[in-house]
């Protein structure tokens, strides 16, 4: 960067740490309540003051340069400092304001995640909830989420990493489906049927080769890119599936076959940045999940694990 005779304001700081989180001008407009020609005037001062282009500008929004990624960490440790001084001073040493965006699979953030945060954000008024729910993992990299839910732990960078869950994926069909076909009493049964699975083109992860457990290459009548379109997929007759228990609806349209004997195991990871896990109000959300996916191991249908401390 050019040598500055002034350092950028903090405010101006705040303004290029919610563009980069919300990728565009009117989510960083919305988060910061003001007008997005105001963050556009923001951002367009520190990048001459800094002599530096901090955003790629598209009509698809605005994304983080390589001298944007490099002033990110120092601006989140600006305003990590900024809120514990805050706090300090107030006498609330564990305030959790400010918002918190979360890259979550489909299914887990529709089914699960989005429920348990009715109580949370009740308990606590000064926090807002971005829940990004969509077929592939947040790229954290970019700094997409503050914190995400993957299957695949990354093994450069500087994150915090926990194991959030190790879940089961089981076999499922609808009655009407299986009312049409012979009985499944065995895995060799399974050979001439039909099923449901992801577009194979289009995986977030090589994790996600869930039939691959069959032993044998599946006949795919209908691929999607969520599991959500798979499970009704599935529930409308279309095939078999796999998926884990929270995927299934309650309502009897899909019932597991064979129990027991044919299942998929797979570990979703929970990770976030070293400097964003250090914010109070991303270490709450973290925390939360961590705590109720210890306490519902059932909903993951892996019990009897002891417990386990938190990162």
């Amino acid at each position: 960067m050019a040598s500055m005779k002034t350092l950028p304001e903090w405010t101006d700081l705040r303004f290029f740490l919610e563009l980069a989180r919300a990728g565009t001008l009117s989510g960083a407009s919305r988060r910061l309540e003001v007008e997005h020609t105001t963050v556009a005037r923001r951002i367009d001062r520190l990048e001459v003051q800094l002599g530096a282009t901090l955003f790629d500008r598209s009509r698809e929004g605005y994304e983080l340069t390589e001298m944007g990624q490099a002033l990110m960490p120092h601006a989140e440790a600006m305003e990590s400092a900024a809120l514990a001084a805050q706090d300090q001073i107030s006498g609330n040493q564990v305030s959790i304001r400010g918002v918190v965006r979360i890259g979550v699979p489909e299914v887990l953030g529709v089914r699960v995640i989005t429920p348990l945060l009715a109580r949370f954000l009740q308990e606590h008024p000064e926090l807002s909830i971005d829940l990004l729910v969509q077929p592939r993992f947040a790229n954290l990299a970019n700094r997409e989420a503050d914190l995400g839910v993957t299957l695949d732990a990354p093994n450069t960078g500087r994150y915090m990493v926990t194991r959030l869950a190790t879940f089961r994926l089981y076999l499922y069909g609808s009655p009407e489906y299986l009312a049409r076909h012979k009985p499944i009493r065995t895995r060799a049964d399974l050979a001439g049927h039909d099923f449901v699975d992801y577009v194979q083109d289009r995986l977030a992860s090589n994790e996600l080769h869930f039939l691959d457990e069959l032993g044998f290459v599946p006949r795919r009548r209908l691929c999607c890119t969520g599991m959500m379109a798979q499970a009704e997929a599935a529930a409308a007759g279309l095939g078999l599936m796999m998926a884990p228990p929270y995927v299934i609806p309650e309502d009897g349209r899909l019932v597991r076959i064979l129990q027991d004997e044919l299942y998929a195991e797979r570990t979703y990871y929970m990770v976030a940045p070293v400097d964003l896990y250090r914010l109070p109000r991303v270490r709450a959300v973290w925390n939360l999940l961590r705590d109720y996916a210890d306490a519902q191991p059932e909903l993951f249908a892996v019990t009897g694990e002891p417990p386990r401390r938190r990162a």
